[in-house]
Formats: structure tokens, sequence, C-alpha cells
């Protein structure tokens, strides 16, 4: 017979031999005899079972090893826990005061998994385990059974971190830092793992499933976009709630993109240093687990809030991608806290130098690295993508730091575990799924690397467009190549232009108002001296660093961002948009605003006249790149005369009308192009001519007016014009004849469609 595991117990009444029966939904005995106090379940094959803590019995059976996790069942939880190098492990009962009131050891050790079944156990129960084994650091174990450890598979947190030296696992006044363990116990300030109800009607929600050649991002980050907002309510801001309020989910939709992306929604952490100088840990890059919402964004403390946002947000026919960071978690490098991994498996869960495991490889510049060669820690990341997935419906993802997913022992291997699972995944295959494509490990820089199924953030179009438009001399090749697609980064492995996710602002970086206001950052209030953030912002500030009132630095200002704005919505590839920026939204010069949950990084919707302005003049962009599906095609330009069809899908033009040379693709002075779109090229792998209108776009980032002759179009009798940078409030459209001249204002982007004979 199994021997009963518990933690504290008291004295049993009953004498040797005797056999009680208790009242139960499901009938139990309890025997007495040598082996001491046992309770008998019918359903455990007698095996096992126990527990007598003050007068309250806890029944706890074997259970079984799949799922991970805690899992109702609605008859009880199965709570399931890999470590493959643990000796024990217990789990841990709280209240909602968060005092512990059981400890019970789990029974069974099936492939690795620590697992057993509690019978009365029901959603809402709070738990957290602790886990007893080696203290080596040298040898990669960090186990210590006096630090409380929140399960990797939990669903919701509870409660928030609160520092202190408890948490972490070894002596920090100690002489020989993380050599020498520490024995006070985390209980009080770690948060605790909820069991959750999965139950929730998604009625007749659905994803929305919007094709990659339509798809125009909108990144933004669900406390900073709500917290300023009038028409969310107070206690809704900062909240999925607030994320799902009409005001917001109207704005968005009617904004015309298709998808939100959501800066990191998993359970984070603030940093100790962090909170030692009063600032937060905004951005949320600091992962606690991976399946848990964070608590902070949840106004009903329900996992359910963060559904509804999805469902309203899809009614609304908007699809939702996370942000996510599966490279790093917040427990740092070995002078880091114990909060989970690290106790539970760390040799299993962290890639650790090899000659030396108490040290960890730091790929990510956060302190540790997840082991995603490990195929328990792969499981970790796809179970919970599939978990965002299907039970929380979101539409894909955006990876953090990605190429640390995509590497091994040796290095970066596109046909690693990790990105061979998602592309066969019949669930994550069918999700969106887009790369950070760098890290700061060696081989870390792979914008075009990754295999067919994924896209890829392309720094290169942001860092030339931001250079075109500053006036560099020597970009107007790489100009026009970022403006077609990247073919030199994406064309190949039959890889689309949409594989290029094109933006020149992020969440990392200036805003598009601070990047034609401030030469350098300004980045003062995160308190790091002005060490922090890029000081590569290819930025200028026209005249004056900041704010100013001379009309016209102004002018050129806002001429600038909708000359960026016209150069992101006219270009082939997928275009993600920074929430705010459609209006002038400014951080005040701070290009690394991570640590500032404060009026800085929250989205300021007091929108000024030029805001507005830049508003609507938005709302025309992204309205004319549906209009114009040759914007966004879904074959790459190649600009060779298709033989059979006799049709140069692009041609690009001098000022002066004649078809660009080698000698002027490199004459390092030039600065303005024309760029015509054939509406009749070829649109897919079938053999027959388009039927797409034919638009010609004139960029002209030289700081002088350039007169440009409007080329002739064999199948056409004019050009009509559509929209100019220089004057955006002319929403009248004018036809001018093939040949004439078109003076081009300094610093514009002009559209013109062509009047074509077959539709007169």
């Amino acid at each position: 017979m199994t021997k009963a595991r518990s933690g504290k117990t008291s004295k049993p009444t009953a004498t040797t031999g005797e056999v009680r029966t208790v009242p139960s939904h499901a009938q139990v005995d309890i025997a007495v005899d040598d082996l001491g106090v046992r309770i008998i379940h019918p359903y455990s094959d007698g095996e096992i079972v126990r527990s007598f803590d003050s007068g309250h019995t806890t029944r706890v059976r074997e259970g079984l090893p799949v799922p991970l996790g805690a899992t109702w069942d609605g008859l009880g939880v199965n709570f399931a826990l890999f470590s493959a190098n643990a000796t024990k492990v217990e789990l841990c009962l709280f209240n909602e005061a968060g005092e512990q009131y059981d400890v019970i050891e789990l029974p069974e050790y099936t492939d690795e998994v620590w697992h057993g079944y509690l019978p009365d156990a029901r959603p809402g129960l709070l738990y957290a385990y602790r886990v007893h084994g080696p203290y080596a650091p040298h040898d990669g174990h960090r186990f210590n059974p006096a630090k409380l450890l929140l399960d990797p598979y939990a669903k919701q947190i509870v409660g928030e971190l609160k520092w202190d030296d408890a948490l972490f696992a070894y002596d920090m006044q100690s002489a020989k830092k993380d050599l020498h363990i520490d024995n006070r116990d985390s209980a009080e300030f770690l948060p605790k793992c909820r069991v959750i109800d999965p139950a929730f009607s998604w009625a007749r929600s659905r994803k929305r499933h919007i094709p990659w050649e339509k798809t125009l991002i909108y990144e933004t980050h669900v406390r900073g976009y709500t917290m300023r907002h009038p028409a969310v309510p107070e206690h809704l801001r900062g909240t999925f709630s607030g994320m799902s309020t009409p005001h917001i989910v109207e704005y968005i939709r009617s904004l015309g993109v298709t998808s939100v992306e959501l800066m990191p929604v998993h359970a984070f952490t603030d940093d100790r240093h962090l909170q030692d100088k009063g600032l937060h840990n905004f951005w949320g890059y600091n992962t606690l687990s991976f399946f848990a919402p964070h608590p902070q964004y949840m106004a009903t403390h329900t996992v359910n809030e963060f559904k509804q946002m999805i469902a309203t947000l899809h009614a609304a026919n908007i699809e939702v991608i996370l942000d996510v960071v599966y490279n790093h978690t917040a427990e740092g490098n070995e002078l880091g806290p114990t909060l989970s991994f690290k106790g539970i498996d760390n040799a299993s869960y962290y890639r650790l130098m090899p000659h030396n495991k108490r040290y960890y490889i730091n790929d990510t510049g956060t302190g540790n690295t997840l082991n995603l060669s490990h195929p328990r820690v792969l499981q970790m990341v796809t179970d919970s993508l599939r978990y965002w997935a299907t039970e929380m419906q979101v539409d894909g993802f955006r990876f953090d730091l990605a190429t640390i997913l995509g590497r091994e022992s040796y290095g970066f291997d596109e046909g690693c575990g990790f990105l061979d699972t998602c592309r066969q995944d019949p669930v994550l295959s069918q999700c969106k799924l887009i790369a950070e494509p760098w890290d700061c490990g060696p081989g870390g820089y792979q914008v075009g690397g990754f295999p067919p199924g994924w896209m890829e953030w392309n720094d290169r179009y942001r860092d030339t467009v931001r250079k075109f438009w500053r006036g560099d001399e020597g970009q107007l090749a790489q100009f026009a190549t970022r403006l077609s697609g990247s073919a030199d980064l994406f064309n190949h492995r039959g890889r689309k232009p949409y594989a290029s996710v094109n933006f020149i602002t992020a969440h990392d970086g200036f805003t598009l108002n601070d990047w034609v206001s401030y030469a350098s950052k300004h980045n003062e209030a995160n308190g790091e001296n002005g060490k922090d953030g890029s000081d590569n912002n290819i930025s200028a500030n026209y005249g004056v660093e900041g704010q100013t009132d001379d009309p016209a630095i102004n002018a050129l200002r806002l001429r600038q961002m909708r000359n960026m704005l016209a150069t992101l919505l006219f270009s082939q590839g997928t275009p993600m948009l920074l929430a705010g920026d459609e209006f002038a939204r400014s951080q005040n010069g701070n290009n690394n605003a991570y640590c500032q949950d404060t009026e800085i990084a929250w989205v300021n919707w007091n929108i000024e006249d030029k805001g507005q302005s830049l508003l609507l003049f938005t709302y025309r962009l992204i309205a004319l790149r549906k209009r114009f599906p040759i914007l966004h095609r879904g074959r790459f330009l190649t600009g060779a005369v298709h033989e059979k069809l006799g049709v140069k899908d692009v041609s690009w033009f001098q000022p002066q009308g004649e078809e660009m040379t080698d000698v002027a693709w490199k004459d390092p002075h030039a600065k303005c192009i024309a760029m015509l779109l054939d509406g009749r090229a070829q649109p897919t792998g079938l053999l027959r001519q388009g039927s797409l209108s034919t638009v010609l776009l004139l960029f002209n980032a030289s700081h002088e007016d350039v007169v440009f002759t409007l080329p002739s179009v064999a199948h056409g009798e004019g050009w009509r014009h559509i929209l100019d940078t220089f004057q955006p409030d002319d929403v009248n459209e004018h036809n001018f004849e093939f040949g004439r001249e078109y003076i081009c204002t300094s610093r514009t982007v002009v559209l013109f469609e062509l009047v074509s004979t077959a539709k007169n």
C-alpha cells in the first residue's frame, strides 16, 4: 500500500485496526493500522489517501500526468507539474487572505511529471508549489522548498509580487552570494495561482481570418491606450474591459485597421530596481506566467474579462494579435529571484553555461534565456500558444526576440524544433505568426531568415524610410527596394511581400511626432542618466529641439509625418501603425518608455489641431490603400516585361519622365523618384492579365521643389490627381494629360490614378 503523503497531521483518535466510514459525496473509509492513518477512497483502488490538518480533511488521488497545470474536470482538480530533477513536490493550498491551510505531497511521478488529484477541489482554489531537490548551483540546480513557486501552467495569477529578500533562494548577505541557501519562507510575498472554470459563451463570436495581403496592424498597449480616454469609465481604465468599451472599439474600427497588436498581456512583474526608483515595468516584457492574463488588467478579476474583450473586438471585425515573450522570464540571472521555473527545475527551463551551470546564457540581455531545446520547455511554449489561440480565441502572435526561439546550442536554425512545431501544428500554423527577428546573441540578426509561414518585423524598412525622408544621401535605390516589398530579403521559398511587416515607428523608440521634433533622446525620467534607449534614432528636429511655436517648423514637421505615413501605407508589404501616431502623439522625446506607467507613455486623447488634421489624413491614406489593391499585391514586383502579357508590373522614372538607368540609381544626390504600378500585371500564378487600377507615385525627399513630367501609358488617357501631402486638405480629384509637368513640392508624396481607356 502506498504510504500517505501529507503536510501537518493531527493525532488520530481511532484505535489501531479500526475502520470508520465518514460522510462524503463519495464514501471513503478511514483505516488505522500498523501503517498509520489512511483514508481509502473507492476510486483509488485502495491505494491511498490522507490528510488531517486541524480537523480538515483533504483527499488526494493519483491523478494523471496530463494535462500539465491545474485542470478542473467538473468533479475535482488534477494537478500536474513537470520537474526532471526534483525529489518531492508539495502542493500548497491557500485561503483568500493568502494564508496557507494545507500542504499535500503529490503522490505520483510519471515521465518526469509529478501529479495528484483532489476530488473536492473546485474553481477558485488558490494554490502554489514547494519543490524539493538539491541546491547545487554549479550543477544547475537551485531547489529550495522554503520558496513558494508559481505553477508554470497557471491560468490565473492572484495578487501582486511584493519584493523582499525572502524571494531569493540564496542568502543575499552571504559573501558566497548565490552559493549559500536561504531558508526564509517566501509565501507571503508571492502571488498565488487560482484554479479557473474555463467555461465561456462565445455565442457567434469567431476568429476573423483576414488575409495577409489585406492586413493592417495597429500596435497598442491595453493600459496605455485607455488610461486617459475620456469615454472609458475611470474604474475600467487600464484594463481589458476598458479596451472593449464601445468608444474604443468604434474608433479602431472606423480607422480602418484590421488587426490590433497588444503589447504583453501575459502576467508580468515589476523589476525590483524599478520599484526602488518609484517606476514600473510598463511595457510588460518581464513574464511571470505564460498562461495567465496580467492581473492588473482585469477589472473584474476574472479570466473571462479577457475573453469578452476578444469577442467584442471580433464582433467589430478586428483581429487580435498578442505580443508574447517566450525568450526569457522575470527570474533574471543567478542573482535573480526564485518565483517559479528556477525553483521547479532550473537545469531544464534555462540555457546554462555548459562548463559552469551556475551561470546563465544571456542571449536576451535580461539575465536568462529560456531553453526551448528541452522538449518539456518547448511543450510549455506551444501549449501556451495553443491555449491562447483556442481557449482565448486570439488570432496571432508577435514574438519578442524571436531569433532565440529558433536558436539551438550551435546557433540559429530555421529548422529548429520550435519553428518546425509552429509550421506543422494544425492550430498554430493557421495563426498569424510574426517574428521580431533579432536578439543580442551570436548570429542574432535574422531579418529575412525565418521559414515560410512567418512574417517578420523589417527594421531595414524603418531605417531606410527614415533616412530617405530626413534627406540623407545615397538612399534612393534602398528606398525603392523597401517600397516594393523588400524582395532582397523575403523573395525566396514562395514567401510573399506581406512577409515584410513594415513599420516606421514602434513602441520601442520615438513616436512619429517625436521623430520630427527631437534630434536626440530625452529619457531623463527613466533615472538612468540617459544611458538607456537607442542613440540611433535617424531623426531631426528641423531647427528647434522639442515643441515650438514657429509656424514654418511646425508645418514642415507635420508634412514629414504625412510623408512617413503615406510611404508606410503605399508600400508593398504589411503595414504596422503605432497607436497615436495617426494624431501626432508625443512622449516628450522619451524613446525608451518601458518604465513609464505615467502620462509620458499613456496615449493623450486631448488631440490638438495638428493631431486632428493628421488623423483625417490617416483616414484618407488607409481608405486609399483599400481602394487601390495594387498597393498591396500578393506577388513581388520584378520590373521586367512579361513576355506573354507585354506588361511590366513596376516602372521607375526620373523627374524628366525617363526611366531610371544604372547611373541614375547610383547617383548619391538623387532624392526623388516616380513609381508606376501597372494594374494589368499578372495578379496570381495563373497566366492572365490583371484588372486593377494603375497608379503613379511621386516621392520627393529633397529640400527643393522638383518638376516631374507625367509619363504616358499605352492603356490610358491621362492621370487623375488623388493626393498630395503638401496639400492634404485638397480632396478634389483633378485630371492631368500625359507629358504634363507637375511641380512636386519639396518633401512631398503625390498619388495619381490612371484614367484608363478601358473604363471610358
